[in-house]
């Protein structure tokens, strides 16, 4: 038995890795965030699947379920919004594996950033406007930020920045962030990314919060702050350079 922790991807049913529609398709039994989850995706269940929302769990109760099905030798899809890997909360899932005794898989998938990058038509990394992509959030009502984390620092080195679980503080983001990207900065505010309903917020980073509160964003959105936003003078990249040397 197995728990395959799945990245779903940030919205679009069909953006689920290949691996992690296989792996779906074969688990008897279905934790998910019905909040964030396309309901499509759980089409793909086998029939008579256990099917369990998490979304008003908590970790106790989700730790329960999962313990539940490696007593009866079931394997078990534990579907996660985007990526693993960035703000899932999986890794205390995983340490309470880890203690049990309960083998596990993580199952990459497309990260909501990605989308967005995708749905504006934007590479975060363009060669020499910006080489760095920060991914960060807000400690706002959450975990407080660790020491030197906190946006004035990060936004000194005027990288690419994504700022998940934020767009209800816009306010306080863009203040913190005025004073090294300026104010004329390019800025996105992306929502439910690759979904019907998607949304695309652009302007000057000043001009942010004003767009955000007409549209009445505040939840499931990233931010994204940087030059690359804009950029249109820059040198080709030395990966296809002539000059490069070749095998």
């Amino acid at each position: 038995m197995t728990v395959y922790f799945i990245g779903a991807g940030p919205g679009a049913a069909d953006l689920v890795t290949v691996r992690g529609l296989r792996r779906l398709e074969s688990s008897p039994v279905c934790l998910y965030a019905g909040s964030l989850v396309p309901p499509e995706l759980l089409e793909s269940c086998p029939p008579g699947a256990r099917l369990v929302d998490t979304a008003n769990l908590t970790l106790d109760e989700i730790v329960t379920e999962l313990a539940a099905a490696h007593h009866a030798g079931q394997d078990v899809a534990r579907l996660h919004s985007g990526d693993p890997s960035v703000f899932s909360a999986v890794a205390e899932q995983m340490r309470r594996l880890d203690t049990l005794g309960i083998p596990y898989e993580v199952v990459p998938g497309v990260p909501a950033f990605a989308a967005a990058a995708a749905s504006l038509g934007r590479e975060l990394t363009v060669p020499g406007v910006a080489q760095t992509v920060i991914l960060t959030r807000t400690a706002a009502r959450a975990t407080p930020m660790p020491p030197g984390e906190d946006l004035p620092s990060l936004s000194r080195s005027r990288s690419t920045m994504v700022l998940h679980l934020a767009v209800q503080h816009i306010d306080a983001v863009v203040a913190d962030l005025l004073p090294s990207y300026g104010p004329d900065c390019p800025t996105a505010v992306v929502a439910h990314a690759t979904r019907p309903d998607e949304l695309i917020l652009r302007a000057p980073l000043a001009a942010m919060p004003a767009l955000v509160k007409q549209a009445a964003i505040r939840r499931t959105a990233v931010i994204i702050v940087g030059r690359a936003l804009s950029a249109t003078h820059f040198p080709d990249s030395h990966l296809y350079s002539k000059t490069r040397p070749r095998p």
